[in-house]
């Protein structure tokens, strides 16, 4: 089984039924990134100039076909020239301008029918309006994420594609914080469906989590009589 497969048991994540607050147990300080303010741009970009490099398979015969440009998986996009101005009649709001750079892996086809990619990037330059905290010793990040989506464009020799694409940027003003939230307490984890049973000597038993089940209210307090000091010398 799994957290939903054959699971009924209330300590999973899952929707809530009844009263929301039944199984609190905690207040729990975790450390997280909260999101203060974030927002989503949708536009259609025609005339976009790719520069592609780093052909692969490597020196593909012209000229090439152009197929499809993606935002390349796991690779960073970067906010650069980030200006936060502050509104005067809304000291909270800033109009806040940046570029984005995102890299591109476009697909082809050469003129001998192989499929290729090659790699570029493009350059989205964006000013809005956000709210922005007041600065603190826990410092705002400005981050931006990008899905581009483009079947359409023309190969110009000797490296250069003319694309049209959909272009969506969602902007985000963020922190990463300590924050203090209300807790059902650990989850039950579920054997997995189809497991070997094998049996671990030195895992039998083991709890899956720590437990901290002091009473923290008093607690200093209560150990005082326990606690003894001692001092050298004299003052």
């Amino acid at each position: 089984m799994s957290f939903y497969i054959n699971n009924n048991n209330p300590n999973r994540p899952g929707g809530v039924g009844g009263n929301p607050t039944n199984g609190i147990c905690e207040k729990v300080l975790i450390q997280t990134r909260k999101i203060f303010d974030a927002c989503v741009s949708t536009s259609t970009e025609s005339g976009i100039l790719l520069n592609v490099t780093d052909f692969t398979p490597a020196n593909p015969t012209l000229p090439l076909t152009y197929i499809s440009s993606t935002v390349t998986p796991n690779a960073a996009v970067t906010v650069t020239d980030l200006v936060i101005d502050r509104l005067d009649n809304a000291p909270n709001f800033a109009n806040v301008s940046m570029n984005i750079q995102v890299p591109i892996t476009v697909t082809y086809r050469d003129a001998n029918g192989v499929i290729g990619t090659g790699t570029s990037s493009i350059t989205i330059s964006k000013a809005v309006v956000l709210f922005v905290p007041q600065p603190s010793a826990t410092p705002i990040d400005v981050t931006a994420s990008v899905i581009i989506s483009s079947q359409i464009g023309t190969f110009t020799a000797p490296a250069t594609f003319t694309i049209t694409s959909c272009i969506q940027v969602i902007i985000r003003v963020s922190a990463l914080v300590d924050l203090l939230v209300p807790s059902y307490g650990y989850p039950v984890l579920p054997p997995c469906q189809q497991s070997c049973g094998a049996q671990c000597p030195g895992i039998q038993g083991l709890p899956t989590y720590p437990t901290a089940t002091a009473n923290l209210v008093g607690g200093l307090n209560n150990l005082s009589g326990n606690i003894t000091t001692s001092t050298t010398g004299t003052m």
